[in-house]
């Protein structure tokens, strides 16, 4: 079972009793809402493989557009399991929707306080660009960034094999978890790194925990109407309003 599958059979209990509400997808972030018992929540996840083909013709980025509101909740969590990086997105918002309903023991504390105290004076590796990369590099020993679209100062993300082993803190995105390449990277870590997932994302997910990974940074919505207006005015991440950075933690 894949970790996505794990995460999917998590929620299942609360995907049978839940509606979906409203799904959007905006420009830079998906955002996924659900009642449950009379309550609503919703997730984030962020946006991938729109592609260009979205006028006439082509094909369909996203095979149920329009009609998603017709699924039942368990099919939209499924959609995470989707090889078409649309449906993944929208499959993950559901899933940290869902994972809201009953939240795992968390802390307010975002992945960058955590990188700096445990990367300091280490080796790091941070898989996909981050605004706090040029503060992380200031106190580490090494840092190696590593991008499918390198900005100056980072590797290509094909170097993961040769620069993760090095590492003794890995910080991996949660987007790697929508495009299949997560388990993959974790691979190359060594046994006794400290291994984080961050970003909005990232499932909050006692799953992630178990599998290997000592912190799960990611958001949770805790006001569903400042975030929808966020996501559906096009927002970056730090333009959406409502939402609060928390982190679960491995028990030792």
């Amino acid at each position: 079972m894949t970790l996505i599958e794990r995460i999917v059979h998590e929620v299942a209990p609360v995907a049978a009793e839940a509606t979906p509400v409203e799904v959007l997808v905006g420009a830079y972030w998906t955002l996924t809402t659900i009642s449950h018992r009379g309550t609503l929540y919703a997730g984030l996840a962020s946006t991938l493989g729109g592609g260009d083909e979205h006028h006439h013709g082509g094909g369909h980025p996203l095979r149920q557009a329009g009609h998603l509101l017709e699924l039942p909740v368990t099919a939209l969590a499924d959609l995470a399991r989707s090889a078409n990086l649309l449906e993944a997105s929208v499959g993950m918002a559901t899933l940290n929707a869902l994972l809201a309903v009953t939240p795992q023991p968390a802390v307010a504390l975002n992945a960058e306080e955590i990188i700096a105290e445990r990367g300091a004076g280490k080796r790091v590796a941070i898989v996909g660009h981050f605004p706090f990369t040029e503060r992380i590099r200031q106190l580490a020993a090494t840092l190696w960034v590593l991008e499918l679209r390198p900005r100056a100062g980072d590797e290509p993300a094909e170097r993961a094999p040769e620069r993760l082993p090095q590492a003794d803190v890995v910080a991996l995105t949660g987007t790697s978890l929508l495009n299949g390449t997560f388990e993959t990277l974790l691979s190359y870590c060594r046994p006794e790194a400290y291994v984080l997932v961050l970003g909005a994302t990232t499932p909050l997910s006692k799953a992630l925990l178990e599998g290997g990974v000592a912190a799960v940074s990611g958001t949770r919505v805790v006001d569903v109407a400042a975030a929808r207006v966020g996501v559906m005015q096009g927002a970056t991440f730090r333009q959406i309003e409502g939402k609060l950075p928390v982190t679960l933690f491995r028990e030792r």
